[in-house]
């Protein structure tokens, strides 16, 4: 990827319904160019979709949570894509450390979820935390500083001075 897949990506992180002549006169390319270069784009799997941002409070899902599972083996619920399909379930993680999966979640009352923490239960032991506000949500993804940028100990040791290699 180069410096204008990288611009393209920002417009539409930004705007994802601008339309390839709006694109195009913003990054100062050709409509045909911008198209070509979105599709190619498309299909390497940068752009997995387009989507509207709806937030979940105003749509009714008054309530979310994190909710970290502790479970092994085949009662998993990472092993369950029924989870998956719950209307409540927002994302699911698999994770390191001492639980396997945090889950965000998304109820419309205190009621619905103490009912999904109980069939969550099922699978393992749920842990919950309660998300007052989001300060950040999604922030556009934008490209890798190049090493010289990042701090030494995230560089490769190739990269380090000799005085920080380890």
């Amino acid at each position: 990827m180069d410096a204008m897949d990288w611009e393209l990506l920002r417009e539409l992180q930004d705007n994802a319904r601008l339309s390839f002549n709006e694109l195009s006169r913003r990054v100062h390319l050709s409509p045909p160019a911008v198209a070509e270069r979105v599709r190619r784009l498309e299909e390497s799997g940068v752009i997995t979709g387009y989507h509207a941002v709806v937030d979940p409070a105003r749509a009714g899902w008054d309530v979310s949570a994190f909710v970290q599972l502790t479970c092994y083996g085949p009662s998993c619920v990472l092993r369950d894509p029924d989870v998956a399909t719950w209307p409540e379930i927002r994302e699911i993680h698999r994770v390191t450390g001492d639980v396997c999966s945090i889950l965000k979640i998304a109820v419309p009352s205190m009621a619905a979820f103490e009912s999904l923490i109980d069939r969550l239960a099922a699978y393992g032991k749920p842990s919950s935390t309660m998300i007052f506000s989001s300060p950040v949500t999604s922030r556009p993804v934008t490209a890798v500083p190049p090493a010289t940028d990042r701090p030494a100990a995230d560089r490769p040791a190739a990269d380090r001075p000799a005085t920080d290699r380890r």
